[in-house]
């Protein structure tokens, strides 16, 4: 026994290495490394990495004098100053020895809701945390993103990367009492979310400014601006952008405050939102924006949007609305140039990112519907969503000839889209219209 000891030993060591080997391979083919806005081998041309390594960085801005209408009684408006955490993602110098990888913290559930708490969870990306701008080429194209309600400011992570890595600043909100973390009463949504926007847009503008030593300052070209938005964001960022609230929606917002008219002040004709008009935003990207279903949006203030948007929405939205909603919004816009993408047969979530692996459990059922789509799989909407918002935005921010990846016939499933691998570009529609003359 002792002569074959050294045998039987050598043998043993083999074998824990041939399994250790295996393990590595399977797990580097294993789904569950993925990273959220990594590319799956059916993805369209555009959805690609671009050239630039990305670094991130957290902000917090003070928003101060602003109305706290969840405490506002009788018509009289409370103020606080209103506090707004926002994520950066801009093109990176990084050290030989720094990693694009980057963990994030998140939670899904709903606060102060004892049937969905809390869940804490963190999900990998692609950038690299804290690391230097890419500096001496000249400022990149600002783009502002707001999230859905619930959601946050990680909502959209493969997108924001993706943007980044083609040569944008993409900052992302955390929209106070609008997310995960502090859910609060509609109203503030409601009221909130275009001045958000702005007000963000000026925080940035000011720290891209020269001398002030931010690591923005010179690298953000806030005159050409884009916005994104998602769901209540997309209702955001069409009002940040030009279209006014309906004085149904007023109306809607006075009856649920007990009296507050803070709103008014975003409304179609009034005067203050006239002045708010933005001619830093070049264009909007708008995914299953609400509000047309409840009254928010009329023809008057549709018409106030003019820059070119694009809008992307499911044909079985049931949040949003698809023929009553979301596409009545793009027929509405008659005064901007506007794309419709639709997925066909899918429902409201045709913009986050793929639902987190904690969500799986069957008693978190519906935080994993908040994420998914059940006619489609979320990666390869990632990835749709990637190309043709680098190809609208790279025409309207950068001026690239994208054009032949959005001059397509409107049916998918009649010819192979542009850009997109062999049988792979099937149950969507594209929508073109121009402006109005």
């Amino acid at each position: 026994m002792k002569k074959n000891t050294p045998q039987r030993l050598k043998i043993a060591v083999l074998m824990l290495l041939v399994l250790f080997v295996c393990k590595t391979n399977l797990q580097a083919q294993n789904p569950d490394s993925y990273i959220f806005g990594d590319a799956l081998p059916d993805a369209p041309e555009l959805s690609a990495r671009g050239e630039y390594k990305v670094g991130v960085r957290t902000l917090e801005f003070v928003h101060k004098g602003q109305v706290d209408v969840l405490k506002s009684k009788a018509g009289v408006d409370a103020i606080y100053d209103r506090p707004l955490k926002v994520e950066v993602w801009y093109p990176a110098n990084l050290a030989d020895n720094e990693k694009e990888v980057v963990a994030y913290d998140q939670v899904f559930g709903v606060s102060n809701d004892p049937k969905r708490p809390l869940i804490p969870f963190q999900f990998s990306g692609r950038a690299a945390r804290d690391a230097k701008p890419k500096t001496g080429i000249g400022a990149f194209p600002l783009i502002v993103v707001s999230h859905g309600y619930l959601g946050s400011r990680l909502l959209m992570t493969y997108l924001t990367e993706n943007l980044a890595s083609k040569g944008y600043v993409v900052v992302a909100i955390d929209h106070t009492e609008s997310t995960y973390r502090d859910a609060s009463p509609f109203q503030s949504t409601l009221l909130n979310r275009g001045k958000d926007i702005l007000f963000t847009l000026n925080q940035i503008a000011e720290l891209a400014k020269p001398k002030n030593k931010s690591f923005l300052e010179g690298l953000a070209d806030v005159n050409n601006t884009a916005l994104i938005g998602y769901s209540m964001g997309g209702y955001g960022v069409l009002n940040a952008a030009g279209a006014g609230y309906s004085q149904q929606a007023a109306t809607l917002f006075t009856t649920m405050t007990g009296g507050s008219k803070a709103i008014e002040v975003r409304t179609a004709g009034n005067s203050e939102f006239i002045a708010s008009q933005d001619e830093r935003i070049k264009a909007v990207v708008a995914f299953a924006p609400w509000g047309m279903q409840r009254g928010v949006w009329d023809a008057e203030g549709l018409k106030g949007l003019k820059v070119p948007t694009f809008f992307v929405a499911g044909s079985q939205d049931d949040i949003s609305g698809y023929e009553d909603g979301i596409k009545a919004i793009y027929k509405g816009t008659v005064n901007s140039e506007r794309y419709l993408l639709t997925y066909m047969n899918a429902r409201h979530n045709v913009a986050p990112n793929p639902p987190p692996a904690e969500s799986y459990k069957p008693e978190r059922a519906r935080d994993y519907a908040h994420y998914s789509e059940p006619a489609w799989n979320e990666r390869h909407i990632n990835n749709i969503n990637q190309h043709f918002v680098t190809a609208f935005l790279g025409i309207q921010l950068k001026h690239q000839d994208f054009g032949k990846y959005l001059l397509l016939q409107p049916n998918s499933n009649e010819k192979n889209w542009t850009g997109f691998p062999p049988r792979s570009s099937v149950g969507l529609e594209l929508l073109h219209e121009v402006p109005a003359k």
